[in-house]
């Protein structure tokens, strides 16, 4: 009896996304998560949440600058970004992305328009040229009436949900990738935006306004509840995959089976999880130890950005069409190191530059006039 060896051979594909997705989705995500911070003090007008939207408005702001400039950048050709507007694809989620993320921009750049307005209008009575800056953009002396921020405040509430569901589901609808093929996934987009968006806070809280303690205590807050609800998504997404209730779950589990890395990767990331949760645990039981909430913010955006790493990066070194793994070396050109540190370079210069030019300490307009 003669017998055939067939052959198969599969594409070895090069990944999609590169460090530029990861860029965005950290800082669009940071950007609605800080938008939630400031809905207690700002648009409930609840004064003792006024210094937690004080600073969480200035993180809103300054990620949702840089966020739509990571995002072009992915493209590898940034000036074609006008196909999605010559193309429309409405069964596409990148395509309503693409209507969803400017009008989205417009509205959060309003709302901290009209927030910081009077505290413009002030600095306007001044000589110098930040002073006629400031008259410039706050557009006269005439106070805004308060619906006009409660207004865009809801708009750009209504939006950031639509900026949730896309960057979410644009990801979880790649059936190839099991990893990604979850309805939990776009949950854990928002939680742990949140997580990172507390941190950032809190050491912004640290570094620019003095430390207070009651932002510092609320930002923990939110970080361990946030951390918590993470958990649990975390376990139900496991049960999924152990009872065999989702296929794609399990067909995941099965695509890391005797992969020393992931576990690895696991192991650590339950490790950091655990140690964040305890740390803001401890933190708030023990008020003397608020003034140190900065390490629980770092621990708190280290997690939001390293959970979209492994997400967007290294889920795409699991190979879909062969067994086994890719390799994938960050470069350091461009589309690797350099670009990761220079959308950071990039948020830290619009931070500075909106530091200097608005007085955004002072005061926000959340009292009804």
């Amino acid at each position: 009896m003669n017998s055939a060896v067939i052959e198969v051979l599969a594409p070895r594909y090069g990944i999609a996304w590169y460090p530029w997705a990861v860029q965005y989705f950290f800082m669009i995500a940071v950007s609605y998560s800080a938008l939630l911070l400031t809905v207690p003090g700002l648009l409930l007008g609840k004064k003792d949440y006024l210094p937690l939207a004080k600073v969480a408005l200035l993180v809103t702001v300054s990620c949702t600058l840089v966020g739509p400039v990571a995002l072009l950048a992915d493209l590898h050709q940034p000036l074609r970004f006008w196909h999605f507007y010559a193309n429309l694809t409405p069964w596409s989620w990148m395509s309503i992305g693409s209507l969803l993320l400017p009008m989205y921009l417009l509205l959060v750049v309003a709302y901290a328009w009209l927030a910081w307005r009077p505290a413009m209008q002030e600095q306007a009575l001044g000589s110098n040229w930040i002073a006629r800056l400031s008259g410039w953009i706050s557009l006269g002396q005439k106070p805004a009436p308060r619906w006009m921020l409660v207004l865009s405040g809801l708009g750009a509430l209504i939006f950031s949900l639509g900026i949730m569901i896309y960057t979410g589901a644009e990801v979880a609808i790649v059936k190839a990738r099991p990893l990604w093929d979850t309805h939990w996934l776009p949950v854990m987009f928002v939680l742990t935006g949140l997580v990172a968006a507390s941190g950032l806070v809190i050491l912004i809280n640290r570094l620019m306004t003095g430390n207070d303690e009651e932002v510092n205590e609320q930002g923990l807050k939110v970080i361990f509840i946030s951390m918590l609800l993470s958990a649990l998504v975390a376990a139900l997404w496991i049960s999924e995959g152990i009872t065999g209730f989702s296929p794609s779950v399990e067909q995941a589990f099965l695509s890391l089976q005797k992969n020393p890395e992931w576990r690895a990767v696991a192991i650590y990331g339950l490790l950091v999880g655990i140690a964040l949760t305890l740390s803001a645990a401890v933190m708030l039981r023990r008020s003397d130890w608020l003034g140190r909430s900065w390490i629980a913010g770092l621990l708190a955006v280290h997690i939001g950005w390293t959970f979209r790493w492994m997400v967007l990066m290294e889920v795409q070194t699991v190979a879909k069409n062969t067994a086994g793994y890719y390799h994938y070396a960050i470069e350091a050109g461009s589309s690797g190191l350099l670009g990761i540190i220079g959308t950071f370079g990039l948020w830290l210069a619009a931070l500075l530059i909106i530091d200097i030019l608005v007085p955004w300490k002072k005061g926000l307009q959340a009292r009804i006039h």
